[in-house]
C-alpha cells in the first residue's frame, strides 16, 4: 500500500514508479482526509510505503496529519517505509516521522530520501531551480529510486540513503515550528492577476478545499492554507501570486504531471 501526498507531481511520480516495482493501492492523503478514511486493512505480507515531500525539513503538513489519524488494521509488523522527496535536504523529518507513526503502534523499519526539482518559492532567496539544475535532478532521480528499491528487497535499508543535511536539529526543531506557527494558515496574501481565465483548476487541485470561485469566477483563498503551492504551480495562465514574493520567480510542475 502506497500512501502519498503531491502537490507538484513529483511525489506521485515516486509514488507511481514504486507501485511498479512493488504493485499495491496507491492512496491520496489528500483525498483520504477529505473523505475522512484514514483506517485500511493490511495484507499479512504488505509492504506500506509513505510518500511524501519535506516541508520546512519535515513531513509535509498534511502527511502529519494524516500519519496522526492513520489505522492499519491487521498490522503485525509489516514493513513500513519513508519515502522523502526533498529539494535539498529532510532535516530530521524521518525522526518525526518514526515518532508520530510509533503513537499509531506502528514501526517506521526505514526512511530514504530522494531530491527532485525544488518547488518552494514564498520566502526571499527561495525560487525553482535553474533549468539545467531541475533537469539534473529529474535525470539522477530514477538511479536514487533504484537504489532505495533494490535497497527495500534486500530488507537492508541504509542510512546513506536518507539525506539529512547539515545542522538538520536546527532546521526541523527551531525553523520548522516558526515556518509553521506563522506561515500556516493564512491565505490573504494569495491572488489572482488579470490574466486568471477562471478555469476554476486552483480549486480543483487544492488539498484541503481552501479555494473557491466568487461569482466573479476568480478565486478566494480561505484559512486552511498548507503551502503546498499547487494552485500557483499548476496554474495554467501563470495567474496565481503570493503577493509580490512570487512575482518573478518561476513556476514549475513534474513534466509527468497531467
Amino acid at each position: 500500500m502506497i500512501f502519498y501526498f503531491s502537490a507538484t507531481g513529483n511525489s506521485l511520480w515516486v509514488a507511481r514508479e514504486l507501485a511498479r516495482e512493488f504493485g499495491g493501492t496507491q492512496v491520496s492523503v489528500a483525498e483520504a482526509l477529505r473523505a475522512g478514511r484514514t483506517t485500511y486493512r493490511l495484507g499479512a505480507a504488505e509492504r506500506v510505503f509513505l510518500v511524501f515531500p519535506v516541508h520546512a525539513w519535515g513531513p509535509a503538513v498534511l502527511a502529519e496529519r494524516f500519519i496522526g489519524r492513520l489505522t492499519l488494521e491487521g498490522y503485525d509488523g509489516q514493513e513500513v517505509y519513508l519515502v522523502c522527496v526533498c529539494g535539498d535536504d529532510c532535516g530530521r523529518a524521518d525522526r518525526l516521522a518514526r515518532r508520530a507513526l510509533a503513537r499509531r503502534g506502528i514501526a517506521l523499519t526505514g526512511a530514504f530520501s530522494i531530491q527532485m526539482p525544488n518547488t518552494y518559492i514564498l520566502l526571499p532567496g527561495f525560487d525553482v531551480d535553474a533549468d539545467a539544475v531541475a533537469a539534473a535532478k529529474l535525470r539522477a532521480a530514477p538511479g536514487r529510486l533504484g537504489e532505495i528499491i533494490r535497497s527495500v528487497r534486500e530488507g537492508r535499508p541504509s542510512a546513506a540513503l536518507y539525506e539529512r543535511g547539515a545542522a538538520a536539529w536546527l532546521k526541523t526543531y527551531l525553523v520548522r515550528p516558526l515556518f509553521i506557527r506563522f506561515l500556516m494558515g493564512r491565505g490573504g496574501k494569495f491572488r489572482a492577476t488579470g490574466a486568471c481565465v477562471s478555469c476554476g483548476l486552483c480549486a480543483r487541485v487544492c488539498p484541503t478545499g481552501n479555494i473557491a470561485l466568487a461569482d466573479d469566477g476568480r478565486p478566494r483563498w480561505g484559512d486552511a492554507c498548507v503551502r503546498c503551492l499547487a494552485c500557483v504551480h499548476r496554474c495554467p495562465a501563470r495567474a496565481v501570486e503570493y503577493g509580490k514574493a512570487t512575482e518573478r520567480k518561476g513556476r514549475y510542475r513534474h513534466p509527468g504531471l497531467e
